[in-house]
């Protein structure tokens, strides 16, 4: 197989073997893989927003904005459409390329919509790539935010089909693909990854890779989370995933969705600059800028800064969207984005 192939028949078994793999050779792999289908040195920066905080009813158990259990966060409505467009604002100050924005209920309601949409054609006027996490869709409204301009849905599968039921029951596998489904069939990007460190077996990790690489189209951007374990939830006191676990995840991401953009995401904040760089080693190229990533920590942008440029590391600059090309973006919004 060549270093830009994509296949969409992977086995657990495959991707188990590649785990037992030594270390070295692996990232070895996963860094040829990567060369071959980006630049190298590279890395596409993005802010998260929590636009809506707190009470959802979903039971996820890593989740401190979930309604059932007492994290001690406190509870916010939809925000205005302004303040979210400040916080846009600033993080193009800053460097990112994405905003994303994201959402702590089960499904938005027709009453949201309108708000949601403003917001999209908003962010896509200041030149930035859009990205939403509402949970789940239906046709109609995968339709209404394609229409305003969405580039990207976050949709994350979390864990394995196997472990699903461990973490959440109150959403089903097969409703999370369906709504990326959904969001195929309205035109947008899929952003869709998973989180490891919640309790799982290794076949559990393989079982996710595997997933979301045998999607009929894999997904653009792949977040890669690893657990923060927060206070109050039923994952508080889960064992530590090793960190050469976590970067093998990063590595094998890489391998099997070579043209993707593999996140390295949750988790950042309490990794060593040592543990990153391998990460980034390993095929990583896509960060979240900003000192939270919704609710929990996150390095700040002087501290990603400091690291970038201890590795030599650029930042990408944003692809046009149709979108962006007829409402005449100018170019110079993103000159100083890349050094290339």
């Amino acid at each position: 197989m060549s270093n830009t192939t994509v296949r969409q028949n992977w086995t657990v078994d495959e991707v188990e073997a590649m785990f037992e793999l030594p270390f070295m050779d692996l990232l070895f792999e996963a860094q040829t893989v990567h060369r071959a289908n980006f630049p190298k040195n590279e890395v596409q920066v993005s802010t998260l927003l929590s636009i809506k905080t707190g009470a959802c009813p979903e039971d996820c158990k890593y989740c401190p904005q979930s309604a059932r259990y007492d994290t001690g966060l406190e509870k916010e409505t939809l925000m205005e459409v302004q303040k979210v467009i400040k916080v846009a604002k600033d993080a193009k100050a800053t460097g990112s390329t994405r905003f994303c924005m994201g959402v702590a209920w089960k499904n938005p309601k027709q009453r949201d919509m309108p708000y949601l949409v403003e917001m999209i054609k908003e962010v896509k006027s200041l030149g930035l790539e859009s990205c939403m996490t509402l949970g789940m869709l239906d046709t109609q409204q995968a339709d209404q935010l394609a229409e305003a301009g969405l580039d990207y849905y976050n949709h994350n599968l979390d864990t394995s089909p196997e472990y699903y039921n461990k973490i959440i029951t109150t959403r089903t596998y097969q409703e999370r693909l369906d709504t990326l489904d959904n969001v195929r069939s309205a035109g947008m990007k899929v952003c869709s990854g998973g989180i490891v460190g919640l309790g799982e077996e290794g076949k559990d990790r393989s079982g996710l890779l595997v997933q979301l690489a045998n999607m009929p189209q894999q997904p653009e951007s792949v977040p890669i989370n690893k657990l923060v374990k927060v206070k109050g939830t039923p994952l508080d006191n889960v064992d530590d995933l090793d960190e050469f676990t976590f970067i093998k995840t990063i590595a094998i991401a890489r391998i099997m969705m070579p043209k993707s953009h593999v996140r390295l995401s949750a988790g950042r904040d309490a990794m060593s600059e040592q543990t990153q760089a391998l990460c980034f080693m390993a095929g990583a190229n896509s960060i979240f800028y900003g000192c939270k990533l919704l609710t929990t920590d996150n390095p700040d942008e002087s501290a990603d800064m400091k690291l970038f440029k201890k590795l030599g590391i650029n930042k990408e600059a944003v692809n046009f969207s149709p979108f962006e090309k007829e409402q005449n973006i100018d170019a110079r919004y993103y000159s100083s984005c890349s050094k290339r």
